[in-house]
């Protein structure tokens, strides 16, 4: 058994009417990410997405927005030596604009060629952007 800490989050896949991803980045650091967040004792995943979401981005989601698309396994992105395990929601919503509060500096919508030119968080590169753009 591995002694590397571990992280629970919730996360969403953001996407707009265009297909662009909304991505944030938290204050001091350079990756860009999935809104989300640690989930809290008690609460489900979806719980704590719906509350992460609004907390950091003053955004309101209904539990019947959320898409479950899996748990995904990868490093974390702003904890050294840390694992992170994610629980994915898909949410497609028209694009709005994005209001940063808590401990995101910056959110953005950004298409896929965009997102090549950006710090990503592992998870987001690896996992997440392939889903929200299939290769056909």
């Amino acid at each position: 058994m591995s002694n590397t800490p571990h992280i629970i989050i919730a996360a969403a896949l953001l996407l707009d009417n265009r297909q662009n991803i909304l991505l944030v980045r938290k204050r001091g650091s350079p990756f860009f990410m999935q809104p989300g967040g640690k989930i809290d004792p008690g609460e489900t995943p979806e719980e704590a997405l719906i509350r992460e979401l609004n907390e950091e981005l003053q955004l309101d989601i209904g539990k019947d927005e959320l898409v479950a698309m899996g748990c995904f396994h990868d490093v974390a992105a702003n904890e050294a030596q840390h694992q992170l395990t994610a629980h994915l929601f898909r949410i497609q919503r028209e694009s709005f604009t994005p209001i940063p509060a808590a401990e995101i500096e910056e959110a953005c919508w950004l298409s896929e060629e965009a997102c090549r030119d950006i710090t990503l968080a592992p998870l987001t590169q690896r996992q997440i952007l392939p889903l929200a753009w299939p290769k056909r």
